[in-house]
C-alpha cells in the first residue's frame, strides 16, 4: 500500500493562490500565498490601501500595484515620497509669480492671491507706485528720471495727482539742446513745463481739451490729428496711460520747449 497525496491532483482542492501541504496521508492544508488572505479554500489579494492608508502620508494617495503591494504618491500641492509629504507654499518661491510690490497670500491647495502693497495700485501681478518711481522702471523714461534727480526736482513726488509727458530716453540723449539748458540753468524750467498738476489726465480725457497748463506756467496746446494726439503741433504721444498712484505718464517723441 502507498500513502494517498492530498495534493497530488488540483492542487487539492486548494486555491490556485494558495499552497497544498500534505499532512498525514490523505490528509492537506491549505495555506494562501504572500500577499493573499483567506482560509487557503479561498484566497483574496491583500489591499495594504485598505488599512492606515497603505502607510502613506495622509496627505498622499496610496495606489495597490499587486498582492499586498502599492505605491504611494503625494497628491497636487505637496511634495515627498509618498511617505510623508509637505506642503508646497505657491508664494515661497519668486513670489508666487506676483509683482515684487505685492504681497502673495496662499488661499488654497493651487491657489494664492496677489495683492499690490500699500502706496502701490495694480492687480497683484503689476503693481504701480507713484510716477515718479515709475520713470525710473521703464527704459523709456528713466532718462527724464535722472535729470529730475540731478536738479533736486521731486514735484511729481507728491500726491498728485499729475499728468506727465516724457520726451522718450534716446530724444533726451540724442537732442544736442539738453547740454545747453543745463549749462545756462535752464534745465528745470524745460523739465516742469512737462508737467501738469490738479489733473490725471488719461489719452481720451486730453482728445477733449485743447490747453492745458503746465507747472513751468506755459500752455501746452493740444490738437488730434491722423488719430495721434500732438503737443504744441510737434511732440506726438507715442505711448500713453501708464497710470501711478499720484498720475499718470505719456510718452512724447520730442522735447516741449516754453
Amino acid at each position: 500500500c502507498s500513502a494517498i497525496d492530498a495534493c497530488e491532483t488540483s492542487n487539492g482542492g486548494c486555491s490556485a493562490k494558495a499552497e497544498c501541504r500534505r499532512t498525514t496521508p490523505g490528509d492537506r492544508v491549505c495555506v494562501c500565498n504572500a500577499g493573499y488572505t483567506g482560509d487557503g479554500i479561498v484566497c483574496i489579494e491583500i489591499n495594504p490601501c485598505l488599512e492606515n492608508n497603505g502607510g502613506c502620508d495622509r496627505n498622499a494617495e496610496c495606489t495597490q500595484t499587486g498582492p499586498n503591494q502599492a505605491v504611494c504618491n503625494c497628491l497636487k500641492g505637496y511634495s515627498g515620497d509618498g511617505k510623508r509629504c509637505t506642503y508646497i507654499s505657491l508664494c515661497s518661491q519668486n513670489n508666487g509669480g506676483c509683482s515684487e510690490f505685492a504681497i502673495c497670500n496662499d488661499t488654497e491647495l493651487t491657489e494664492r492671491t496677489c495683492t499690490c502693497k500699500h502706496n502701490y495700485i495694480g492687480d497683484g501681478f503689476k503693481c504701480r507706485g507713484n510716477i515718479f518711481q515709475e520713470l525710473l522702471r521703464d527704459s523709456n523714461t528713466s532718462r527724464f528720471y535722472f535729470h529730475l534727480e540731478a536738479l533736486s526736482i521731486r514735484d511729481i513726488a507728491g500726491p498728485g495727482p499729475f499728468t506727465l509727458f516724457v520726451p522718450r530716453t534716446d530724444v533726451l540723449n540724442s537732442d544736442p539742446r539738453v547740454k545747453d539748458w543745463i549749462a545756462k540753468g535752464m534745465m528745470a524750467q524745460v523739465l516742469r513745463y512737462h508737467m501738469v498738476g490738479c489733473a490725471s489726465l488719461l489719452y481720451n480725457d486730453l482728445t477733449t481739451i485743447t490747453n492745458i497748463t503746465s507747472l513751468q506756467g506755459d500752455p501746452i496746446h493740444i490738437s488730434y490729428s491722423q488719430s495721434s494726439l500732438v503737443l504744441n503741433n510737434k511732440a506726438e504721444i507715442i505711448l500713453s496711460d501708464a497710470v501711478g498712484t499720484n498720475g499718470v505718464i505719456h510718452v512724447i517723441n520730442q522735447i516741449l520747449v516754453p
